[in-house]
């Protein structure tokens, strides 16, 4: 597996804590499972996975709250199974008679430089090598250019990136120790019906984040 950094910024972030129900309330710090979309987004196959090791906090953390006006229903999967077989159905949602304010306490002007292993899965593509999907991903990167914007946990705070070759070169992490409690580390799609979170003890040292690999005692459901 090889290693490859991203830096990533944006005026806002909401990494939501999921214990809350109603107002969305960010974590401390971007989540693994935030930073393993931004991967993602600019590079996805079926024979890759994308582990992240380590994330750098860049900037303070400090904080904003907003109120946002959101849709506070989603269309239902039975409505939608029906127009299916029906082959017509409406399936729209009326924003003005669905509308809700909603309080969020967010990030604000946060980076973070985060770093993954990209996994080649050879029995889902034989014929390749793990330089092909190398060679892929570093162009994508460096040319800025992506399947969908990274975003910072909510597609509407889009982040900036950049691919980092050289991070020692970069400038250090931000010089706080803290402990972040328990974190949301990923979903378990073992089960694709039903996903379960897993989290894992987060702590800050020196402005980094070390992430325990999945299988490790470290994460647990």
């Amino acid at each position: 597996m090889k290693t490859y950094c991203l830096e990533l910024s944006g005026p806002y972030a909401c990494f939501t804590r999921p214990e809350m129900k109603v107002e969305r309330v960010s974590y401390d710090v971007m989540t693994p499972s935030a930073a393993r979309a931004c991967f993602e987004a600019i590079l996805w196959k079926p024979a890759i996975r994308w582990h992240v090791r380590k994330i750098e906090v860049l900037k303070p953390i400090r904080w904003i709250n907003l109120r946002r006006n959101e849709v506070a229903s989603v269309v239902s999967t039975r409505n939608v199974e029906a127009a299916m077989k029906a082959g017509k159905g409406d399936l729209g949602l009326y924003i003005e008679e669905d509308r809700q304010q909603r309080a969020g306490l967010f990030l604000r002007d946060v980076a973070y430089r985060v770093h993954a292993d990209l996994e080649f899965l050879r029995e889902r593509d034989s014929e390749a090598s793990p330089a092909k999907y190398d060679e892929m991903f570093e162009r994508r990167a460096s040319r800025g250019q992506c399947v969908n914007q990274p975003y910072l946990g909510c597609r509407e705070f889009a982040a900036a990136f950049r691919l980092v070759s050289e991070s020692d070169a970069e400038p250090t992490a931000i010089a706080e120790t803290r402990d972040l409690g328990f974190m949301l580390h990923d979903l378990d799609f073992s089960t694709p019906a039903d996903p379960q979170p897993r989290f894992f003890r987060a702590q800050l040292m020196d402005g980094v984040v070390a992430v325990p690999a999945w299988d490790s005692k470290e994460v647990c459901g």
